[in-house]
């Protein structure tokens, strides 16, 4: 349903607290219902890939790749656009990065 590099609208919980709240959302992929989103802020002081409203967003972002939640379906709202395949590299760029840190 949801493919990678989609941005999406969803119920994700906040980080710290137990409530939920409608927030953009990257789908890095999804498998067996469940969908692993990086979660986007408009906060320019956070860590994370740039998105700009030239891109699709309705304000300039950022793609946080230290931010990462499992979903399902019917926490997702609405598709709101796809990323290109360019910015899907540098997101990918930025969590293997990241995820490097593993084998370290």
């Amino acid at each position: 349903m949801y493919e990678p590099g989609d941005v999406v609208l969803a119920y994700l919980q906040y980080a710290d607290s137990q409530g939920i709240k409608q927030r953009p959302a990257v789908v890095l992929y999804e498998e067996q219902g469940n969908i692993v989103v990086a979660g986007i802020t408009s906060n320019p002081h956070r860590v994370g890939v740039p998105i700009t409203t030239e891109e699709g967003m309705m304000v300039d972002s950022i793609i946080r790749t230290n931010y990462i939640f499992t979903t399902v379906d019917f926490m997702v709202k609405k598709r709101l656009f796809k990323l290109s395949k360019n910015k899907k590299r540098e997101v990918y760029s930025a969590l293997k990065e990241r995820l490097g840190r593993l084998i370290e």
